[in-house]
């Protein structure tokens, strides 16, 4: 299992579980519920259909299916693929299976979509900030080490190639290293969906941290429902509520993950085109899409972006986008048209 990263603690906090919604009574016979941890992080799967062997199989395959996962992503794990390409040196293709390739997939499109504000080789800053495997600096890394860095960085040096049944990964520098964390809850949430759906599932609510899949209703039988979490203090508030109706929503946010330095507070969140932590007033952003995969990789580069530029974006491209931008006088929830559908309630 990876260790818990400042990243999935926040990614924890940013939407809150169907159960704070619907109440704190007994759940029907008819509802399974199982939780755990993977990737650093939580999952929670419920299911309002039965599952074929009951909820002991459930847990087992679905630990099974992540645990497959985290043996390919888990920058954390060093026997990972990803920990083995990353040690590997350049232009020598690596195998990876089909799954492992759709989500470095993924991530090169979403680079290329966003113009580099999601970047899948942005580990050296990464790990140079103190938010990745490598211990938090003691001092804040001086323009030398940061432009060092950032020539480490670019998805225009790696390269994805099919070849029959799986695929080849090539680097075309030795330092390149590659870092899907910010894509893998979302994956997850779609594997486990596929799981479900394969054993004639069709009533569930997955949760992997921020990425969630729903399809068709609870146990009650109304809609599954989701907050999206307030960036205050206050336990429990929440900014909206949205009903998915079986499309995926991802959340990203910067305002609980973050670390003081010699009185300056540093975001998780690197952009790299700077090779900096993110300083402006977006604090939280929401993607609905078909896949979680694909809401995943973009609430990220949303967050790169910054409130404006983010806005622009999802007009220009039409996508279903909720932003949360702290203001002098509080928090304000923006949001595209598109969104606005699968809104249920606002806030009283």
């Amino acid at each position: 299992m990876m260790a818990i990263t400042p990243a999935a603690a926040l990614r924890c906090l940013l939407l809150t579980l169907l159960l704070a919604l619907t109440g704190c009574q007994p759940e029907p016979p008819a509802q399974t519920r199982i939780q755990g941890k993977t990737m650093g992080t939580y999952f929670v799967v419920t299911l309002s259909d039965p599952f074929p062997g009951g909820e002991p199989a459930l847990k087992s395959e679905v630990e099974n299916l992540l645990a497959r996962m985290n043996s390919e992503i888990s920058t954390y794990d060093p026997d990972s693929l990803i920990s083995r390409f990353n040690q590997r040196p350049a232009k020598t293709p690596f195998v990876i299976p089909a799954a492992m390739a759709k989500i470095v997939q993924q991530g090169i499109d979403a680079g290329h979509l966003t113009n580099g504000k999601l970047d899948v080789t942005v580990g050296p800053l990464v790990n140079l900030w103190g938010f990745g495997p490598d211990k938090r600096p003691i001092k804040r890394p001086d323009d030398a080490a940061i432009a060092a860095a950032r020539h480490k960085v670019g998805i225009d040096k790696l390269t994805l190639m099919p070849q029959g049944d799986h695929f080849l990964l090539e680097k075309s520098i030795p330092e390149l290293y590659l870092d899907l964390s910010t894509l893998g809850e979302g994956a997850a949430s779609d594997e486990i969906a596929a799981l479900l759906e394969s054993k004639g599932v069709n009533n569930y609510l997955i949760e992997v941290a921020g990425a969630v899949r729903s399809k068709g209703h609870n146990s009650k039988g109304s809609p599954w429902r989701v907050a999206i979490v307030e960036p205050s203090d206050q336990p429990g508030a929440f900014s909206d509520i949205v009903i998915p109706n079986g499309m995926a929503l991802s959340t990203a946010g910067s305002y609980r993950n973050y670390y003081e330095l010699d009185g300056q507070r540093y975001s998780h969140i690197i952009d790299p085109a700077t090779g900096q932590p993110i300083t402006h007033k977006l604090v939280s952003a929401s993607v609905i899409t078909p896949t979680a995969l694909e809401a995943d990789a973009l609430d990220t580069a949303l967050m790169v972006m910054g409130p404006t530029e983010a806005m622009a974006f999802a007009k220009q491209h039409k996508l279903a986008v909720y932003l949360i931008v702290k203001t002098d006088k509080g928090f304000q929830a923006i949001h595209t048209p598109q969104f606005a559908p699968y809104l249920a309630e606002k806030k009283k």
